[in-house]
């Protein structure tokens, strides 16, 4: 929370469910569920809403935000008020003209790759061709985004690629010569990853991801990395607290904690500051600070989080808990 602001100024909106991909460890279990994606008036009433919150970072997600009509606008409207914008997204429908334009209204662009190889990647990601996909989006991207853009790439790290990180930092990275960050973040337990099979399949030990966090690991993957282009790695335990920027849903409804299910108002209908004190509030609550604080291993948190989206999700999120342990985690990728 920035000093003098009586709430956060950075904010992650994810402004769709909507998602060709269907990815394994999916935090909103994009591509399985309504949209409810805003209607493009009421889209700009909520960028009123967040102009006079008078933020500093909007960062969009999803979903995938390249879906919606008029994201672009939307973007450029935030960044002309000197909000930094950035974007999270699979690449998928990456055109040229689309590559030139992210770069005049994103000051970030977020490319998720979550395999070296194809067969990684599109088992991971659900959905075959996707590789190939991103891969091309990134080529584009690097060919054509303004020079003012900076280009990422976001791995989320599950066993099914953790023996491939070199290969992001010798193979992936050197293609594009003007990225600039490689993150390479441990899968955190939140929506498709709370499943049990998931759990036990494709979660990293507690040992790989507290490895991820050691100086001496990142110090050897970015020695493998191009000149210029940043490594980080991260065990993202950082995530277990529950606490952090705002984050809201696609129809305005602001999340309590972000990564745990739980909303606590809209947006569009109740003032910022009272929205952010049920958020404080929630964080704070007895029941989430005993579940969480008392998780000391992986699969600790994992049962934690299951334990806080039962007691606070709605009915909505209820029936999706519920059918997410009716539907197994896929088998592990092979290499």
């Amino acid at each position: 929370m920035t000093q003098g602001s009586p709430y956060s100024r950075a904010l992650v909106w994810l402004v769709t469910y909507r998602c060709p991909l269907l990815c394994t460890h999916c935090h909103s279990e994009s591509g399985r569920r309504p949209s409810r994606q805003l209607p493009p008036q009421k889209m700009q009433q909520l960028v009123d809403v967040l102009l006079s919150m008078r933020l500093r970072q909007v960062t969009f997600s999803g979903g995938e935000p390249l879906t919606v009509p008029g994201l672009t606008g939307i973007a450029e409207r935030l960044s002309n008020a000197g909000v930094q914008t950035i974007l999270y997204t699979s690449g998928w429908g990456m055109t040229e003209a689309l590559a030139r334009r992210l770069g005049e209204v994103f000051h970030e662009v977020h490319v998720s790759l979550d395999g070296a190889t194809a067969d990684v990647h599109d088992r991971i990601r659900g959905r075959p061709g996707s590789f190939v996909r991103t891969l091309a989006a990134l080529e584009l991207l690097n060919q054509h985004a303004s020079s003012g853009m900076r280009l990422d790439i976001e791995c989320v790290v599950v066993r099914s690629n953790h023996d491939q990180l070199e290969r992001f930092c010798t193979e992936v990275a050197p293609r594009f010569p003007r990225l600039r960050h490689l993150v390479l973040g441990a899968v955190a337990p939140s929506g498709l990853a709370t499943r049990e099979t998931f759990a036990s399949q494709e979660f990293l030990t507690d040992d790989e991801m507290h490895a991820l966090d050691d100086p001496a690991v990142t110090a050897r993957l970015q020695a493998l990395a191009p000149p210029g282009v940043a490594v980080q790695t991260t065990s993202n335990f950082s995530l277990k607290t529950g606490r952090g920027c705002w984050y809201i849903q696609p129809d305005g409804d602001v999340q309590a904690m972000p990564s745990y299910e739980g909303a606590v108002g809209n947006l569009l209908s109740e003032p910022p500051e009272l929205l952010w004190s049920r958020c404080q509030e929630r964080r704070g609550d007895p029941f989430v600070r005993s579940m969480l604080d008392g998780a000391r291993t992986v699969q600790e948190w994992v049962e934690a989080v299951r334990r806080i989206d039962l007691r606070f999700g709605s009915e909505e999120d209820q029936a999706r808990i519920g059918a997410r342990a009716a539907h197994p985690a896929p088998a592990r990728a092979s290499r």
